[in-house]
Formats: C-alpha cells, sequence, structure tokens
C-alpha cells in the first residue's frame, strides 16, 4: 500500500476523521471543483456526508466508512492535486503530481464534531401534552404512532402560524376566537393548549360544526380536561351570530362557498386576524371563459385545478382591498393532504385606506375570467363605494 492509501486506511478504520477537502483539480474542464468530507452520526453509525461542489450548486450523499474510503482513492488518484484531513491528532496535507503524493503532518486544526445527520426536529408542541392522549394521537405512554405522526406535525405547523400573529394581540390579555368547521377539533384543542397552557392567554374559543355527535364528543372532552374558556357548539357558518368582539375567525377545509360564508363574517366582524384553508373550490368552475386558455380550460382535470387557484386568488386580492394585508401560505406538506393553502389575513391599521390599484387588479383578473366569485357578490356594495374601476 502507498502513504496515501496507509493514511486513508487509518483515518477511516478508526473513525478519527473530523473533515477533509479536496481542491485544485487536475484539469480545469472538472465539473466538480471541491469536495468535503465531514462524519455524521446515522441510525446505523458513523457515515460520511461527501459534498461536491459543481459551479454554485452541491450535491450530498452519504457514505460508510469504507464506501468513502474508496471513494476517496479514486479521486486523489489523479483527479485533485491538493487534500487535507483533519484529525483532532494532527492535520495532513497531500501534495499531488502525476508522480507522487506528498504527505506533510502538520498540527491539529480541528476537533471531530459529528453532527446527528436525522436531528430530531424541536416542535412548538410537546408530544406528552395531556389533551394528545385525549384526542387519540399518543398512546398512554406519550409515543405517536405511525398514522398519527403526520397529524402532529400538521397541528404544530398551525401552532407556528398562530405563534406568528401573536404579536398582533401584544396589547390584549383576552383573546375571542371563532373556529367555524371544528370536526374532532384536534386543532381547536392545540390552540387552546398553545395560548393557554404556553402562553398564558385568558382566551373565549367557540368551536362551531354541523354535527351533533362530534360537538357532544368534543364537549366532553372539554370538560375532562377542564379547558375553561373553550366551548362547543352546533351551528351553520352562515346563521351563526357572535355575542361580541371576536379577534380571530379560523376556518379549516369548510367546502365551497362555506369559505366564503366564514370570511364574510370576519371581516364584517372586524376579526383581526383570519386563517383560513379553502376545500373543493366548485363554484368558479362553471363560470371561468376565455377562449385564449382554452388549451388549459379544455381539459377537466386541468379547469378543476385552475379554478380552485382563480379562487383563491380571488380571495385574496378581495381581502386585501377590504383591510387586510393577505398571504396565501403552504399549511402542511402534500404528501399528507392536496389541500395544502392556507390565507392569512390581518387586519390593516384602520387609516391605511384601499389602493385603487389593488381594486382595479381584481377587476382585470375578474373579467378576462368572466367570473363574479361569492365573496365579491357578498361584498358588492362595499366595492361600489371604493371606486368605479370596474366601469374602466
Amino acid at each position: 500500500m502507498t502513504d496515501l492509501e496507509n493514511l486513508l486506511h487509518e483515518l477511516f478504520s478508526s473513525n478519527g476523521l473530523a473533515y477533509a477537502v479536496l481542491s485544485s483539480p487536475q484539469c480545469k474542464t472538472m465539473q466538480c471543483i471541491k469536495i468535503i468530507v465531514r462524519p455524521v452520526a446515522m441510525k446505523q453509525g458513523i457515515c460520511y456526508q461527501v459534498t461536491e461542489h459543481r459551479g454554485s450548486q452541491a450535491f450530498h450523499k452519504n457514505l460508510s466508512a469504507s464506501e468513502c474510503e474508496k471513494f476517496l482513492q479514486e479521486q486523489l488518484n489523479g483527479n485533485y492535486k491538493q487534500a487535507l484531513f483533519c484529525t483532532e491528532q494532527a492535520d495532513y496535507q497531500v501534495l499531488n503530481n502525476k508522480r507522487q503524493s506528498v504527505i506533510l503532518k502538520k498540527p491539529p486544526t480541528k476537533k471531530q464534531s459529528i453532527q446527528m445527520h436525522n436531528r430530531k426536529k424541536q416542535y412548538i408542541l410537546e408530544e406528552n401534552a395531556p389533551f394528545l392522549l385525549a384526542i387519540g394521537l399518543t398512546t398512554k405512554s406519550g409515543a405517536l404512532t405511525a398514522k398519527t405522526s403526520g397529524k402532529f406535525r400538521q397541528l404544530n405547523k398551525f401552532l407556528e402560524m398562530i405563534a406568528d400573529i401573536l404579536p398582533c394581540f401584544k396589547t390584549k390579555k383576552k383573546l375571542h376566537i371563532i373556529d367555524f368547521g371544528c370536526g374532532k377539533a384536534y386543532l381547536t384543542f392545540a390552540l387552546y393548549h398553545y395560548l393557554v397552557n404556553v402562553k398564558k392567554y385568558e382566551v373565549d374559543i367557540v368551536g362551531l360544526d354541523l354535527k351533533q355527535e362530534v360537538i357532544t364528543h368534543c364537549q366532553t372532552l372539554a370538560a375532562q380536561l377542564g379547558c375553561t374558556g373553550l366551548r362547543f357548539q352546533v351551528g351553520d357558518i352562515n346563521h351563526h351570530v357572535a355575542t361580541g368582539p371576536v379577534d380571530m375567525v379560523i376556518s379549516l377545509h369548510a367546502c365551497d362557498t362555506a369559505t366564503d360564508a366564514a370570511l364574510e363574517k370576519a371581516i364584517r366582524w372586524n376579526a383581526q386576524v383570519i386563517l383560513c384553508a379553502p376545500c373543493c373550490q366548485h363554484e368558479l368552475f362553471k363560470q371561468i371563459k376565455n377562449t385564449a386558455l382554452s388549451p388549459l380550460l379544455d381539459h377537466g382535470i386541468l379547469k378543476e385545478r385552475f379554478s380552485a387557484l382563480a379562487t383563491d386568488a380571488a380571495r385574496v386580492q378581495l381581502l386585501e382591498i377590504l383591510g387586510y394585508q393577505t398571504q396565501a401560505i403552504e399549511f402542511i406538506d402534500l404528501e399528507h393532504t392536496p389541500k395544502n393553502l392556507l390565507i392569512r389575513a390581518v387586519k390593516r391599521k384602520s387609516n391605511e385606506k384601499c389602493s385603487p390599484l389593488a381594486l382595479q387588479a381584481y377587476y382585470d383578473f375578474k373579467h378576462a375570467l368572466n367570473i363574479t366569485p361569492s365573496l365579491e357578490r357578498r361584498f358588492n356594495e362595499e366595492l361600489q363605494k371604493f371606486g368605479s374601476a370596474e366601469n374602466t
């Protein structure tokens, strides 16, 4: 074995490598200009993350000790002029030329720091939260199952969004929240836990749903968990009447124009925050017409998806016109559900008026597609007062 082969074998057989870098390609046309190697801890033990730098891009792969040793031997056999191998005891600089490899031993510059490849993600919501057992997401030992881990991540994603909007309420001690279409109320219980037990708010949260058996079940759980300030009611979005001011309205997966009913309620109540995940946007499918878009609209599945996007684009723009700073963001990874868009709207200051350009942009959009969305019809009178953009 050559001196270089002996060095590589010693480094990888003892797991002593802290860092390595190969640089100065022998051929100027080589795409890979640099290779960096770091040890990482994985379930199967110590592996080595190899990062190949090709122009402005970096490509990663994980190799075992023997695979990495062989890979580096191949790369140093005529591909790179220099290499540096760092251990806690010494650094080894390798200088390659066509005839031989020279190895220079130098004082150490790095300590071995093995990173966890699959670091445990820090979640807002802890797995041992009592309500998780009550709603069936964890076992008695506080563990998630394969079936519930996706829902757990969804709850945490939702709470991250709540954390983002909490500064809107920094002067309030008690939050009044309505959750339209709460269903089994996984998110409602998570919201209550986060606001009350973690952030120490007082709350008045109402979960609304059409199904009596679901509401009875949720109300029983709330009583068992001692959730003061959390109540559930049977009711329809269109006919619900708030008994006082509402700070936040949540509507997740209300079907078709039921989403618009929830948005209308929230806007008319001057809710500070609206979180809305639309579902089953069928309304505009029959309305959309544009001959220039026939390659898209002549295919049912493409038209269906486009109609859903157009519906939510109209909602976002109308919310902007009606006084909200609005974003359309990813709610949960597509691997869990295709219905992963969430509209987040925060009330603008009262002195910020509707932009004429925003109004004009909306009317240009609606005329291009020949649509009149439900949310527009609900606020037709208000939109007429903003200006004559529709007639321009």
